[in-house]
């Protein structure tokens, strides 16, 4: 009789956790919907300050022609310096307010409505765009590759071309774009340098990809301060 007693309470228990689980899964449910306001953004709500030497220019005629549809209806910004010019396209819903502080000039990037999770984040993707673009033309971006490996070798020819010896049995020879700056100051090294960091690393990726780093002898091609954990391999 006593051995039948757990069971019987196991069953009353397993009862009420079944008729239970509905509400605490309605509770959960509702639980996932919150109805605080959004949140503003931390990197859009930033003023953003530039030089003396950096012209910027907000053009509010409509892009009608854009390079890819996503610009349509967009404005335009330019923005030049010592080491060249960026044109960025701005979303018709991005407000840019140029203001002078102390003698600093200061640019502040707003939307009309931050409640739109579209607008919300377009706020801080054109915020980081405008100062990858500032930076780019006063300072430039600078990449360093790094060739490890049994004779591996990089050289320049004719200041347009860079070839590379890679352990295959043809040297890899890759054109350097328009705006890009190469240079081997050792020969299993290779800088790049330009004012646009979607280029230039772009660039680098591209040499990366005919010798990415493996973790067995930690050889390859290594885009800046990469590294790749070493692995050991299996014994019979």
């Amino acid at each position: 009789m006593s051995s039948m007693i757990p069971r019987r309470l196991g069953v009353c228990f397993n009862a009420v956790a079944a008729t239970a689980r509905p509400a605490m899964l309605h509770q959960t449910l509702r639980r996932t919907f919150s109805t605080s306001p959004a949140v503003l953004s931390h990197i859009g709500k930033q003023a953003l300050p530039f030089g003396s030497d950096v012209a910027m220019t907000h053009d509010q005629t409509p892009i009608l022609t854009p390079r890819v549809a996503a610009d349509l209806h967009s404005t335009t910004l330019h923005i030049k310096g010592p080491l060249g010019e960026h044109v960025l396209p701005i979303k018709p819903y991005v407000n840019l307010a140029f203001e002078q502080e102390q003698g600093d000039s200061l640019l502040t990037v707003s939307v009309q409505d931050p409640g739109i999770k579209e607008q919300r984040a377009m706020w801080g993707t054109t915020r980081a765009l405008i100062a990858n673009a500032i930076t780019g033309v006063t300072d430039g971006y600078t990449v360093p590759i790094r060739l490890v490996g049994v004779g591996y070798r990089a050289t320049i020819e004719g200041g347009k071309k860079l070839s590379m010896k890679l352990g295959y049995s043809h040297p890899v020879d890759i054109e350097i774009p328009e705006g890009i700056q190469c240079m081997t100051p050792l020969p299993n090294k290779i800088m790049l340098q330009g004012n646009d960091i979607q280029k230039v690393k772009e660039f680098a990726f591209k040499i990366r990809k005919w010798r990415p780093p493996e973790p067995y002898n930690q050889k390859g091609i290594f885009v800046g301060d990469e590294t790749i954990a070493k692995k050991t391999s299996k014994k019979k």
